[in-house]
């Protein structure tokens, strides 16, 4: 313990520039310590959280994210309409992603590309079939989205160390059960009673879920991840709206 005689201990100021002396940096902010322990580490691995992507909004109003750059392989598959991929396509393009687009009708993202610059600003697009490696990295992450229709033939260029693929349906179809088994997240729009029911089985939704799938506004997804089920609504903003229109599940 000190003693009585001991002089008064350093100032603040003087703790500081200490501090700064031997190599510590500038002080942050006074947050208290986080800690986790090992065996509750994957509960940080939730497809949606609050780093990456705004897709929307969800039950409560507050901001959905979604997390498409990643240091591991990572698979989506949304049964869905064109409008909401093009939508994260934009959105993920203007987080400074590059977006290569593998499609059948090219006419339908060309107006994207051209609206973005001419392919100067992140995003390209290619036949089936013909996407090039795409050379990802961690600072130049890349977005694959396959829009090849109902039974899209195996990708040339697959998902892998920050390159995230996806994959959109426009219905369910003989090959949608393979394809979301395999994918790390699921995206769900508007379907049929029959088809909600089939997804139902294969990714194991409640009887509550199937039943309203096929009543979903146009615009409104439902999530589905290893861990977790969120709806999310995507509202344009009016750049969006003016080049894409207004929220749809048909195209």
């Amino acid at each position: 313990m000190p003693g009585q005689n001991d002089g008064p201990g350093p100032s603040a100021g003087e703790r500081l520039r200490g501090r700064l002396r031997s190599g510590f940096g500038l002080a942050g902010p006074r947050h208290g310590r986080h800690t986790l322990p090992v065996e509750q580490l994957d509960a940080l691995t939730l497809p949606i959280g609050d780093d990456g992507v705004v897709i929307g909004v969800d039950g409560e109003g507050r901001h959905a994210v979604l997390g498409l750059t990643r240091p591991t392989p990572y698979d989506v598959v949304l049964i869905g309409g064109l409008w909401t991929t093009q939508v994260i396509a934009l959105r993920a393009a203007a987080t400074g992603a590059r977006v290569a687009v593998e499609t059948g009708r090219s006419q339908h993202w060309m107006q994207l590309v051209h609206a973005m610059g001419g392919g100067q600003n992140g995003m390209s697009v290619y036949d089936v079939g013909r996407v090039p490696p795409q050379g990802a990295s961690a600072g130049q992450p890349v977005l694959v989205v396959r829009d090849c229709g109902m039974r899209p033939p195996r990708g040339r260029v697959v998902s892998g160390p920050w390159q995230t693929v996806l994959t959109l349906l426009p219905y369910l179809s003989p090959v949608a059960p393979r394809l979301m088994r395999q994918a790390r997240l699921v995206g769900i729009q508007r379907v049929s009673p029959d088809e909600a029911a089939e997804i139902g089985r294969a990714v194991a939704l409640p009887r509550g879920d199937v039943e309203t799938l096929p009543t979903l506004h146009d615009g409104v997804t439902l999530w589905c991840g290893d861990r977790d089920r969120q709806y999310v609504a995507t509202r344009p903003t009016d750049a969006e709206s003016g080049l894409l229109g207004m929220p749809r599940r048909m195209d």
